[in-house]
């Protein structure tokens, strides 16, 4: 039975739509005129709800096997996030028809304080999710599209907020989770196991405007390995079998990726090692109210170790070993020969990353207008990565390679005023970034500690971003509403260059620096949004905007040097142009009874989309760097059904389904792109989440998430099912919650119960069960 059809057997699931969580809103939300909201939770969205807008809370978390803080997302219309495993760190954002490694076209924020990593624009910069825990989280807000002029061209796929829960009352809390899955693929089988724990306190005085929360988790997991081991492909060598060492034991799996430009398939080897995560987070906050004043300090601490040492190889030698590569760096086997290089291959790893983000944020009126300021940084405070030179060197720790980042992060900071004057409620305000970074990559004798370190490359840039905008949302009657906003950027790459060890000419041997010329740009971005309740309570908006979003600085100085220590022309784009697009959204909303429906029409035209893919770069030399596309287009429906005691009472359904078409419209660079699906695309999302209150005490839980099977490549020429593709994807998810008493609840349940073996080139994981228990005094 194909994924689809079993995303289909689970239509019963909802009435109209398979369903995601969207919570419906309730008899006493807030006007219908001031509100559009999907899922509007009891506290009011904390993002500016233009286009599509999507409001999660306690009562869709209840529905989420939840070990990830992003995993609180998974459910909602039109989205993803690119986790691979408990305890991922490379978790990025999607939205609509945004690729999962454009994470550069999302913002995300935690109470308002900037957690994405605009240092560049793939999963090696997802945002920093650790700084929060899932049972931190109050509310979930999402935006989609970038039609409001209080965010910048970092918006142009989307918004995402956290709302962290707030000392409002104190009390004492703990929570305690297990996870467990059986993993199977190639050779690979391993059960794998792990934990989180967290606990912590809030503090409220009766009558007293001050409020401190403070919370700590460790969360310790073993992942599938994320790659596995294959031999590589030499056209001299796969018709002389006699060339290398004979071996046995590799998997031959017709499934896999060919080898670009051949038809062959080439054998696995093995895996990459099981990861091995470790995450202790640490969150403190201080809050103030009194009256029309508020403050909030924020100050959240991350920890994050990965550990992968245990390469396993399949393969065996004419004498039954295990073997991993020799000296001659050829093998045959089934008949052909291959490549297999035994100081790249079964290496051994450690990563570090830690992080943490302070914030400061102050609101109270000032000359009748109501002021608000936001400060953050969020700082790596360690980033190192350590590998040795194959499998004999990791375990004698040998020679390997450090890699080292720092000083690394970022700045932002924002002044809003805004105030009501008659049908008007005007706003205004400035914003600002500064992100900087730092890597060095050294060879040493002893990868485990970096010993002896010998520089090989250095990379490094700074860039800054000052804006403004205005808006005006002007009652034109008690049913219509129009949103005229205009946002400036002014944007700046400096500071940026590469250091390399020459390898040819007089600088032989000795470090040579080489320093890009600083980059500035300035965009308008103008936005409007008309929103207007028809009779029977239908509610209509139509948005429109523009956006601008600028280079980071790992798309920008991104080259590489000559062996003489010059710049290689061919080697990044010195003319990199800003991404812009225009953007529409239709919402159309009406309740039917217990059952609430949106649909939404959107539509997206971006210039000089920047992407990195094989191509003529601008000396017309063939290269793999980042490159503008000249224009692509995405356009889809989106429709979104929410229940609420039906059919039967007790039972909620959430949903969504959307059909997206998104594509390569002109891309001189690689014509054979034009007219094809955007890579990691799906054409169809489908999603659902059903909760039943079987009894007072117990829930019961069923979600499912479908997306069909998108090209894998920018020329659509790679689609399948298998390691190195992204496939299609379904899974069912279970959950029983039951609530012992008003302070202690129990949670069990398993995701992806019929085992899909899905990927997004990575294995996403197998079957995996989770037990949770909560305490709250």
């Amino acid at each position: 039975m194909s994924r689809f059809t079993c995303a289909l057997a689970c239509a019963p699931l909802v009435p109209w739509v398979f369903v995601a969580p969207a919570h419906g809103q309730t008899a006493d939300a807030a006007p219908a005129n001031d509100i559009l909201v999907v899922g509007q939770t009891q506290k009011p969205i904390s993002i500016e709800p233009r286009g599509l807008s999507v409001s999660l809370g306690d009562e869709q978390f209840a529905g989420v096997n939840a070990a990830n803080v992003e995993d609180l997302m998974k459910y909602a219309p039109d989205f993803f996030v690119r986790t691979r495993f408990i305890g991922d760190n490379n978790a990025v954002p999607g939205f609509r028809g945004t690729h999962s490694t454009q994470s550069a076209r999302t913002l995300a924020m935690v109470d308002g304080f900037v957690i994405s990593n605009f240092l560049g624009n793939s999963f090696n910069f997802p945002p920093a999710w650790g700084v929060v825990s899932p049972n931190e989280v109050q509310q979930f807000d999402i935006v989609y599209g970038p039609y409001s002029a209080r965010y910048g061209g970092n918006s142009m796929g989307g918004i995402v907020n956290i709302t962290t829960r707030p000392p409002d009352k104190t009390e004492l809390f703990v929570n305690l989770q297990n996870f467990f899955q059986p993993y199977d693929q190639f050779k690979t089988r391993e059960d794998l196991w792990g934990w989180s724990a967290e606990g912590g306190f809030a503090w409220k005085p009766k009558d007293s405007a001050w409020g401190v929360r403070v919370s700590a988790r460790r969360l310790i997991n073993q992942g599938q390995p994320m790659q596995f081991y294959q031999l590589g492909y030499s056209a001299s060598a796969y018709n002389d079998p006699s060339a290398g060492t004979p071996i046995g034991g590799a998997v031959v799996d017709p499934k896999l990726m060919p080898v670009t430009g051949t038809k062959v398939v080439t054998p696995v080897v093995g895996d990459y090692s099981l990861t091995h995560s470790r995450q202790d987070q640490a969150r403190a906050e201080l809050r103030y109210d009194a009256g029309a004043v508020h403050g909030e300090l924020l100050f959240a601490y991350w920890w994050n170790e990965e550990k992968t040492l245990n390469p396993r190889s399949y393969i065996t030698d004419a004498a039954g070993r295990p073997f991993y590569g020799d000296a001659t760096g050829l093998v045959s086997f089934g008949g052909h020969g291959y490549t297999l290089n035994a100081a790249s291959s079964f290496r051994q790893g450690l990563a570090y990353k830690n992080e943490y983000l302070l914030g400061g944020k102050i609101a109270a009126p000032v000359a009748g207008f109501d002021v608000q300021l936001n400060i953050s940084t969020l700082r790596f405070a360690r980033q190192d990565t350590y590998q040795s030179n194959g499998y004999a060197a990791g375990l004698a720790d040998g020679a390997g390679q450090w890699t080292h980042q720092g000083p690394t992060g970022w700045y932002t900071g924002d002044l809003i005023a805004m105030r009501t004057i008659g049908r008007h409620a005007i706003a205004f305000g400035v914003d600002g970034n500064r992100y900087e970074t730092d890597q060095s990559v050294f060879a040493t004798t002893n990868w485990r500690t970096g010993t002896a370190p010998r520089l090989s490359t250095r990379t490094f840039g700074r860039s800054n971003m000052i804006g403004g905008f205005a808006e005006d949302a002007i009652a034109l009657d008690d049913a219509t509403r129009l949103t005229l906003g205009v946002r400036y950027d002014r944007w700046r790459a400096y500071d940026g260059g590469i250091t390399a060890i020459a390898k040819a000419g007089p600088l032989t041997g000795l470090p040579v620096t080489q320093l890009y010329a600083s980059r500035s740009d300035d965009a308008w971005s103008p936005k409007i949004a008309l929103r207007h309740v028809f009779a029977g309570e239908w509610i209509a908006e139509l948005s429109l905007a523009m956006a601008t979003r600028f280079p980071t600085v790992g798309e920008l100085f991104q080259g590489s040097l000559n062996g003489d220590g010059s710049f290689n022309p061919n080697s990044f784009d010195p003319k990199l142009k800003p991404e812009r697009s225009k953007d529409a959204n239709l919402l159309l909303r009406h309740r039917f009874g217990p059952v609430t429906l949106t649909g939404s029409a959107f539509y997206q035209r971006v210039r000089n989309t920047i992407f990195q893919f094989v191509g003529f770069n601008q000396n017309g030399v063939s290269t793999s760097s980042y490159k503008n596309i000249d224009l692509t287009r995405q356009y889809g429906l989106e429709l979104i059904a929410e229940t609420r005691d039906w059919p039967v009472r007790g039972m909620d359904i959430d949903g969504n389904g959307a059909w997206i078409d998104a594509i390569t419209v002109s891309n001189p660079s690689d014509r054979a792109s034009e007219g094809v699906q955007f890579p990691r695309i799906p054409r169809w999302r489908l999603n659902g989440n059903l909760r039943y209150r079987v009894t007072p005490a117990l829930q019961a839980v069923v979600g499912v998430r479908y997306a069909s099977r998108p090209n894998t490549d920018l020329d659509g020429l790679y689609r399948g099912d298998d390691y190195g593709y992204t496939s299609e994807l379904f899974a069912l998810d279970l959950k029983a919650n039951v609530d012992i008493n008003d302070h202690f609840r129990l949670s069990a349940g398993v995701n992806n119960l019929t085992n899909d073996r899905a990927w997004v080139y990575h294995p996403y994981p197998q079957r995996t069960f989770m037990i949770e228990a909560g305490v709250k005094l």
